[in-house]
């Protein structure tokens, strides 16, 4: 999976997540992401933004990229995050590899609850 394919498809979700969620958890008498009306400082202590009129959540990578090369296998950059290796892999008597980690934020304004 290519780093850009990994971000999109995390934030994607993440979005849809929290959409889909929204209905559900209306039908417990709860909200997700409900329009919030504290001042920005009080926000900000939360690790919320203020920005184009609506809550900015920041969402933080922290991604491990791999290069493997070898016999037997394909040279790619895979991703490693958490416990899940994606990426190219096989089998080979001969491979070397190596770590580069990533960190970089992304602002993400998340859909709000419809009343």
């Amino acid at each position: 999976m290519d780093l850009k394919d990994f971000i999109s498809q995390t934030l994607v979700q993440i979005a849809e997540g929290v959409s889909d969620s929204g209905a559900r958890i209306k039908e417990l008498g709860g909200a997700v992401n409900p329009h919030i009306t504290s001042e920005h400082k009080e926000l900000s202590r939360h690790g919320i933004l203020w920005g184009s009129g609506s809550a900015v959540h920041v969402v933080s990578f922290d991604v491990a990229l791999t290069v493997n090369s070898g016999t037997g296998t394909k040279g790619g950059i895979g991703i490693f995050a958490g416990a899940v290796n994606l990426g190219s892999s096989g089998e080979s008597k001969a491979e070397s590899s190596s770590v580069s980690r990533v960190s970089f934020t992304v602002p993400l304004i998340l859909p709000y609850a419809r009343s």
